[in-house]
């Protein structure tokens, strides 16, 4: 499945960049603008008159492939996310902080007749 998705995200940045010199290849309504600085003149020897037309189905053409490969990957992620086989935790496990007990322990004796309320005797 994440072969065909990565064969799927290739194909949309290729289609992504044809989708940009399209558009940049068309004339505007009023004036030449980038159309004619990226090549609009090239494109119409190319064509022939109907170079509008052309360029215009083929932005039709790759907008749609454009979108449909965007909304299948969209999809196929989150096939994939939701069908995804988990080897362990998907979140890392955070340690808590050390506890101050892991020092030396503390031995305290108490007197055998020293009851709750008798502080145990020092010896002087």
């Amino acid at each position: 499945m994440s072969v065909l998705l990565a064969l799927a995200t290739t194909v949309l940045i290729i289609t992504s960049f044809v989708l940009i010199l399209l558009v940049l290849m068309q004339k505007a309504k009023s004036d030449g603008g980038m159309g004619a600085a990226m090549g609009g003149g090239m494109a119409e020897a190319t064509f022939g008159a109907d170079t509008g037309n052309v360029l215009s189905s083929a932005t039709i053409k790759a907008a749609v492939v454009f979108f449909v490969l965007s909304f299948g990957l969209y999809l196929g992620r989150i096939y994939q996310g939701k069908h995804a086989v988990s080897s362990g935790p998907s979140l890392p496990v955070i340690a808590g902080p050390a506890s101050p007990a892991a020092a030396a322990p503390v031995h305290v004796t108490i007197p055998a007749g020293a009851g709750p309320a008798q502080a145990p005797a020092q010896k002087p």
